[in-house]
């Protein structure tokens, strides 16, 4: 769920006009290692999925995982591609998209994304138990992942499925706690004026999952006539959910270390119960 805080980031520079959503990337980003893409390529496109900037999961993550250690060293590795289509033409749910945009972050703040986040997003409301720190750092009562291999009816962890870190795409840590301090901040106007709030969240592209549309680093669809604005997350051995009905008031958090979709069902589940 770290694109959230990504997609804020983002909308907290343009509010102080250090960005523009519809620059080319190449505007922030000079050195970036394929200049046609990007030249191509909008902050407003990588921030609904539609630039075609391809995912970062796959046998060349699992070949580097634990060499990928700051987001500069993610661009050295997949910086090379080309759009995988036409940007603005359609959605492709794209990690990668996401650590260009924490590159910008860091380029335009002069400081690591992480550092941004922590102070901008995580310190404002009040956030004390989340962030990226890297898997070899000690972190009390970060959880470990349990995962289910294929054919396999025995909990493995998750430990050799991890990146180095969490970057600004995902693979961060939080409390359910920590997320309803986000929740207020975020609705209350703490982090962004209400306009850029309704801005981000507001469905802009179709996604490939029916009635579920994507704004910037939020997902807005509707589940028995309500509204619900927010994002999921989860990989091997980890899944979170994170949902806000601005008409209803209600909030749901759902954290869990194991597999998908464990905490989506509870969700879901929830969502169906609560009275209109």
């Amino acid at each position: 769920m770290n694109k959230m805080f990504t997609a804020i980031a983002i909308l907290q520079l343009v509010e102080a006009g250090k960005v523009h959503l519809d620059d080319a990337v190449s505007q922030y980003l000079d050195d970036y290692p394929n200049r046609e893409f990007a030249a191509r390529v909008t902050i407003r496109e990588l921030l609904t999925h539609t630039a075609g900037a391809g995912d970062i999961f796959g046998s060349q993550f699992d070949a580097h995982r634990r060499d990928l250690r700051e987001l500069r060293d993610y661009a050295k590795l997949y910086g090379d591609r080309a759009p995988e289509f036409e940007p603005g033409s359609r959605y492709s749910y794209s990690n990668y998209g996401f650590v260009v945009l924490g590159l910008v972050i860091e380029r335009v703040s002069r400081e690591s994304y992480y550092d941004y986040v922590q102070s901008h997003v995580f310190t404002p409301a009040r956030m004390i138990s989340t962030g990226s720190l890297p898997e070899d750092v000690l972190v009390p009562r970060r959880s470990i992942g349990y995962m289910l291999m294929a054919g396999s009816v025995a909990w493995q962890r998750n430990t050799d499925t991890l990146p180095f870190r969490g970057t600004s795409a995902g693979g961060g840590y939080s409390t359910a706690e920590d997320l309803l301090r986000f929740d207020r901040a975020f609705w209350t106007a703490r982090l962004l004026p209400e306009t850029s709030v309704n801005l981000m969240t507001s469905g802009k592209v179709d996604t490939a999952w029916p009635g579920v549309k994507y704004g910037y680093g939020f997902m807005e669809s509707t589940q028995d006539g309500v509204r619900w604005l927010g994002h999921e997350g989860g990989a091997q051995g980890m899944n979170g959910e994170y949902w806000h009905a601005p008409v209803t008031g209600y909030t749901l958090i759902a954290l869990s270390n194991l597999d998908p979709p464990s905490a989506t069902v509870m969700v879901q589940a929830i969502a169906r119960l609560l009275p209109p």
